[in-house]
């Protein structure tokens, strides 16, 4: 228990980035409150349980905002989830994660062809490597291939001072020269593409798509190496749940259902935050404040008096314009139909689906102790694009009905995954479930309470740093400039971590910083990338064909 001389923190948001400042800071010793809007904390990462779907003394049926995915590459959350603890587990919640062995990718025309995601054997030749992930008759030819690889290879030997300042600026689609390539390879890239984090081609930078979609492919590629990973439970059981437990139990009060309506900035410092909960307003003050929001709320919560103590808080009303739409929607099924071990890309969707089947990852969790006892298995799908028309009633997501939503994503799986023999039919369909943040105030208006940024060109100078010119305010969200580059809960942990150090400088209090690992390196590309700095320094472009 810390006495009440030592620092105070109000930590405004309680998603994975709230969570992660306030696991760092009570740590270290601060005093540390955290206000998060809704009755169950995690943000885009929490379960939601199916209301009312319980029956029989059964629990409701879990819900989820999408399905949880956690790379190889990814290092800062990981690390966290080693220090929450869960039973007996040795490295706590991080033993959790299990891995998935194939990526699937679907078609309406053909066959699931698998995208093995697990090579044993040792590391030889890495464009070649590399070139083995597309060898599976998706119809690329040799130059198709051969051009892709060669883009990775660009962005994989890149110093990083070319891919901040030279990718950034430039479309992933440019960086591929996409319109001067075949009709396959606009489809298939395109559509790896879109299911990245609801990214178009077309707008996302190719630092940030660049270099993540290199990385997940030598995931893939390297010995022992997998790209997938996943939880092996409901995302607040085995992981969300215990942390708050955790965090509680390390002294940190957390006010749940508590909105921010205000934040007073006077004389170039935070003030105070006016609270709502309960029905009424509360004024709350600390030494420090982390602002934990989505970028699209901090946006709306911007005053003159916060601009003008920091005039680059005013490009976040910029950026909160590049968010898209990625959301989950659950079907629970009669019977148990695994699809793949690991996660399935239907290449052919409109609507840019992807999947997991989660009965086979859950050992711990039958699906018969859910709902009414007729479920056996759930297929738990992101929709990754709003905006193309459907199937079914040729119009976008984000047009459709709730009832509509469902039939075509429904009518979508179908096509993608009855191709060679009939993997699901209607009377499997026990219930299903749409994210509680796709909303319908009204017949003709869909609104999704928590879009995801994407990193689109010309974004990062909008980016502010976990620091800000207001000395007592610091900023942890997915938007914040991290080395992570992606809005993810990697990218959140990291900026979290970031805030944190920030706040231990300005308070001087005697604690140790947070660790911040470097991201996307591989040491045996590291002559490659020295050698492409030295040329960068001196002006010349990228030649990675000098040193093999």
């Amino acid at each position: 228990m810390v006495s009440k001389s030592q620092p105070s923190v109000i930590v405004l948001g309680g998603g994975v980035a709230g969570m992660s400042a306030a696991h760092e800071l009570v740590e270290r010793g601060y005093r540390v409150s955290v206000y998060e809007m809704r009755t169950t904390p995690g943000g885009k990462a929490r379960s939601m349980l199916v209301p009312q779907s319980g029956t029989n003394g059964r629990k409701d049926l879990p819900g989820e905002h999408g399905f949880r995915f956690f790379p190889k590459f990814y290092k800062h959350i990981t690390d966290t989830m080693k220090r929450i603890p869960y039973k007996h587990n040795e490295d706590g919640v991080f033993d959790n994660l299990v891995e998935g062995t194939n990526l699937g990718l679907a078609f309406f025309d053909r066959p699931m062809l698998p995208f093995l995601t697990e090579f044993p054997q040792s590391l030889a030749d890495w464009r070649t490597l590399l070139k083995s992930l597309f060898d599976n008759k998706l119809g690329l030819s040799n130059e198709d291939v051969e051009h892709y690889v060669s883009c990775l290879w660009k962005v994989l030997t890149s110093c990083d001072e070319r891919r901040l300042l030279d990718f950034q600026r430039e479309s992933w689609w440019n960086f591929l020269e996409g319109d001067k390539q075949s009709d396959t390879f606009k489809h298939i890239f395109t559509g790896l593409t879109r299911v990245l984090v609801a990214a178009k081609a077309r707008e996302a930078n190719a630092c940030t798509i660049g270099t993540v979609g290199a990385t997940l492919m030598l995931d893939m590629v390297l010995p022992g190496g997998s790209a997938d990973r996943m939880l092996n439970g409901p995302t607040n059981d085995v992981w969300l749940h215990p942390w708050l437990d955790h965090l509680r139990a390390e002294g940190v009060e957390f006010h749940l259902g508590a909105k921010v309506e205000h934040i007073e900035c006077q004389v170039g410092k935070i003030q105070s935050v006016t609270i709502s909960q309960n029905g009424s307003n509360e004024v709350i003050t600390a030494d420090y404040y982390i602002a934990a929001f989505p970028v699209e709320i901090m946006a709306k919560l911007l005053t003159d008096e916060l601009v003008a103590a920091d005039p680059l808080l005013g490009g976040l009303t910029q950026l909160a314009e590049s968010v898209e739409w990625m959301n989950g929607i659950q079907f629970f099924l009669n019977q148990d139909v695994p699809v793949v071990h690991g996660h399935a890309i239907l290449m052919d969707s409109p609507w840019a689906l992807t999947l997991v089947s989660q009965a086979q990852f859950w050992p711990d969790f039958p699906m018969e102790s859910f709902g009414n006892g007729d479920v056996q298995g759930v297929l738990s799908i992101d929709i990754s694009d709003w905006e193309e028309p459907g199937l079914l009633y040729g119009k976008p997501a984000m047009k459709c009905t709730k009832e509509e939503i469902k039939e075509e994503v429904w009518e979508q799986l179908k096509r993608s995954l009855n191709v060679e023999h009939t993997m699901l039919t209607d009377d499997m369909l026990v219930t299903w479930f749409l994210d509680e943040d796709i909303q319908f105030p009204n017949p003709h208006e869909v609104i999704n309470m928590e879009p995801l940024l994407v990193n689109r060109v010309h974004t990062w100078n909008l980016r502010p740093n976990a620091y800000t010119a207001i000395p007592n305010l610091f900023l942890a969200a997915d938007y914040v400039r991290t080395n992570t580059d992606l809005a993810t809960m990697e990218g959140a942990n990291e900026a979290a971590r970031r805030a944190v150090n920030a706040i231990i400088e300005a308070s001087g209090f005697d604690a140790p910083y947070c660790k911040i690992w470097d991201m996307y390196e591989y040491p045996l590309l590291s002559a490659w990338r020295q050698h492409d700095r030295s040329r960068y320094e001196r002006g010349l472009p990228w030649n990675g064909k000098i040193m093999g």
